[in-house]
């Protein structure tokens, strides 16, 4: 048995969730196609035979403009302390820019000495060409101990980066049973995945606005319902996410029950309301309510 902790950093929106839920095979971190979807630090937990691997998926590192924006920072900045790996994710379609730059400065700052692993994500969206001159790009810019080329969203070459991550790990223990995929409660999975359909479904300034709270859960033999709250920080948001005769939340409501279902296994009714909270992202006391904690 070989095990330890690995933790995924990167620039927002370049594919960590993707890549954690693949690894997985299933889905414990929301995704959509824009930045800042992570919020709060998630561990997915890979576990075979011989081997399980934490992983630790972080907000993306981004300059923050408000208080959330500072925390989710402080979250990822922290996520490198006390773990075996670190896998610094890029998407490798894009070109080398000020954020990826100013992750690896700070992963120079580090006092311990930790493993890095370059992960260049999306590579099939490039040539084999192409992915060797991302190799070549990269490897001065740090002391990278590996770099693994790979597709989180084809799972392609994501045996080869088990494997090799599994090379740098000491432990021998089982920190979770064999059957546990992630250390987040169900409450907080099922607000993710209602969020993650506004995200999918609104357009570019609502998403960042919004997070959603489970209030309480009904639950029976056959069937449970999921009392929950969009939480948004003005009342045209409140408008837009309502849509028309409440054709948006409907079908926000929907598409969230589905994924619901899966993931507890029986019949959802799902009760969804939409509060307006003016700037609760620069509000400690809200943020502290809605998980987030340790401004300082």
């Amino acid at each position: 048995m070989k095990s330890g902790f690995v933790s995924v950093i990167g620039r927002p929106n370049v594919g960590k969730s993707t890549l954690i839920n693949s690894i997985i095979g299933k889905k414990i971190a929301i995704t959509s196609d824009k930045p800042q979807t992570t919020r709060n630090i998630i561990q997915g937990i890979y576990t075979t035979k011989d081997t399980q691997i934490v992983f630790v998926d972080t907000p993306g590192i981004h300059k923050p403009n408000h208080k959330l924006g500072q925390y989710l920072n402080r979250q990822a900045y922290d996520s490198v302390g006390g773990v075996d790996v670190i896998l610094f994710v890029v998407d490798a379609s894009k070109k080398l820019g000020p954020g990826d730059q100013f992750i690896l400065d700070r992963l120079k700052e580090l006092k311990e000495e930790v493993p890095v692993i370059l992960t260049l994500n999306k590579i099939d969206q490039l040539t084999h060409e192409e992915i060797l001159q991302k190799i070549v790009e990269y490897k001065d810019l740090y002391p990278f101990q590996e770099i693994v080329p790979i597709s989180g969203l084809k799972k392609k070459n994501t045996e080869e980066l088990i494997k090799t991550i599994r090379t740098y790990l000491t432990d021998e223990v089982m920190y979770y049973g064999e059957n546990e995929i992630t250390n987040r409660s169900l409450d907080f999975m099922m607000g993710e995945m209602i969020r993650e359909k506004v995200f999918q479904l609104t357009r570019e300034e609502v998403p960042h606005s919004v997070t959603c709270v489970v209030e309480f859960v009904e639950v029976g033999k056959t069937s449970m319902t999921v009392h929950a709250s969009i939480i948004v920080d003005r009342d045209s948001l409140k408008r837009i996410i309502i849509g028309a005769k409440g054709s948006m939340i409907k079908e926000i409501g929907t598409k969230a029950r589905m994924d619901i279902e899966e993931l507890v296994g029986k019949k959802v009714y799902l009760d969804l309301q939409v509060r307006t909270i003016k700037k609760w992202r620069d509000k400690e006391e809200y943020l502290s309510e809605f998980g987030f904690h340790d401004f300082e």
